[in-house]
Formats: structure tokens, C-alpha cells, sequence
């Protein structure tokens, strides 16, 4: 669900799985795995991805 909302939300921005990986430093994937539900990211790493994306960590937390 975690990796579903990222996902949506990197979409929505317009993003690459590659362009949030160059923003982020993290590689392309291990954001593909949280994407999918296959890694549960740390809070830092949370807070990594939706900086990239541009969102508050909060809303990526939640389900609006």
C-alpha cells in the first residue's frame, strides 16, 4: 500500500523511477522494490523519496 501511494504520487509529478534515483541517490531498484510492496523503506528513506517527488513525508503516509 506504502509502495502503491509512492507510486502515484511520482507519477502524478511527472517522475522517472530514474529521475527520483538521481534526485534521491538511491538506485532505481530498490525504489522499484518499495514501489512494489517488496521492501519497506526506513523513515529517512522515506523521507528521501518524497522529497524527490516533492510531497511532504505526511502525505505520502496518507491516503488522500
Amino acid at each position: 500500500k506504502l509502495g502503491a501511494r509512492l507510486r502515484e504520487l511520482r507519477v502524478s509529478a511527472g517522475l522517472t523511477q530514474a529521475e527520483v534515483a538521481r534526485r534521491t541517490g538511491i538506485h532505481r531498484p530498490n525504489i522499484a522494490r518499495v514501489e512494489a510492496g517488496r521492501h519497506t523503506p526506513s523513515l529517512e528513506t522515506l523521507s528521501r523519496l518524497a522529497t524527490a517527488i516533492g510531497v511532504p513525508t505526511t502525505s505520502v503516509l496518507s491516503n488522500e
